[in-house]
């Protein structure tokens, strides 16, 4: 009987040729190599090294080492991921490797990318999400697909439990790295992992399953409310104008701002407002009577300024270092 990560890949169907985002735990270890020996001669590895533990020139030695074995082209990145002020150290590496990968992957010619991602991982991102007051686009968690950066970026182990990965990867003889940081308790995501998961497993032993469905529904209702979104930002145009803003109900003024905000980059974060900065933007919306009502708030990392009868958003932060490409090696490296 096929294990739950064997059905996974079975039911895997991605365009190839594939990427697959390799940083040398379990979960991306053993996804490359069920990838590779699916498809041999259309996957591609990316690694992405942080530079932010002693070990991460370990984690590329292991990915080097590895793809050498399978004989699959390694394409690696060296970024700088260290955060600016008021910035988390996890958004930060997240944002870097992103970037980095996707970089990566337009240089390879690949359209798509693997990630390893699992059923653990899900409900990780979605405590994590309710810890932080999340809304519906946290509390949808992952999805199995998502576009950005020009790529189509897959997840095909999110039903699959983060311990049968292990045992897969021990059945094939195969050894894979971990990360010290993952147990380091300073992170929030590493004290729900260690100390919330095992009592969650113990006292909902199908948390899984229940969890993914939540997270399809929140997804869902998350996909009508951007339709909804798109059809507001038609109405109200491209700079927002003020006077149709102030026909929407304050809701949808909350929602079709966030959306607007979101179209502003690449990655929909730079601009992304905390509920105070989104609160305060609609009291000033609602309180702009006259033609020289004043707005200039600090919104995500920038402002949103009133021009005439019109919102703009202006980025006031650096922009992040490009990252530097250490070098490709082919299979015979």
């Amino acid at each position: 009987m096929a294990s739950d990560f064997e059905a996974a890949l079975t039911r895997f169907a991605p365009p190839l040729p594939l990427a697959v985002a390799l940083s040398g735990g379990a979960d991306s270890t053993a996804l490359l190599i069920a990838c590779t020996r699916r498809w041999p001669g259309q996957v591609q590895a990316l690694h992405v090294h942080h530079g932010l533990q002693a070990v991460a020139d370990d984690f590329e030695r292991h990915c080097r080492a590895l793809c050498h074995g399978l004989q699959v082209p390694l394409r690696v990145a060296r970024v700088d991921a260290r955060h600016a002020a008021g910035q988390s150290p996890e958004e930060a590496a997240r944002q870097a490797r992103y970037a980095a990968l996707g970089a990566l992957a337009r240089g390879a010619g690949v359209t798509a990318v693997a990630l390893g991602h699992h059923a653990d991982d899900q409900v990780e991102t979605m405590l994590l999400a309710l810890s932080r007051g999340a809304g519906l686009p946290g509390l949808a968690a992952m999805a199995a697909q998502t576009h950005r950066q020009g790529l189509i970026w897959l997840r095909p182990l999110l039903q699959v439990p983060g311990a049968e990965i292990r045992d897969w990867l021990r059945a094939q003889g195969q050894g894979w790295v971990e990360d010290p940081s993952n147990i380091d308790p300073r992170y929030t995501r590493n004290r729900i992992r260690q100390q919330l998961m095992p009592t969650l497993d113990a006292a909902f032993p199908a948390m899984r399953q229940t969890f993914a469905r939540s997270a399809a529904h929140a997804a869902q209702a998350q996909a009508v409310l951007d339709e909804v979104a798109v059809e507001d930002l038609a109405r109200i145009g491209e700079p927002p104008r003020i006077a149709a803003l102030q026909t929407l109900s304050r809701a949808r003024q909350a929602h079709v701002l966030r959306h607007w905000l979101a179209r502003l980059d690449a990655t929909g974060r730079a601009a992304r407002p905390s509920s105070a900065q989104l609160q305060a933007l609609l009291d000033q919306i609602a309180a702009c009577r006259t033609r020289g009502h004043r707005i200039e708030l600090k919104v995500g990392t920038g402002q949103v300024r009133r021009e005439a009868e019109v919102l703009r958003w202006y980025n006031c932060a650096p922009s992040p270092p490009a990252p530097r490409t250490a070098g490709d090696s082919g299979p015979e490296a």
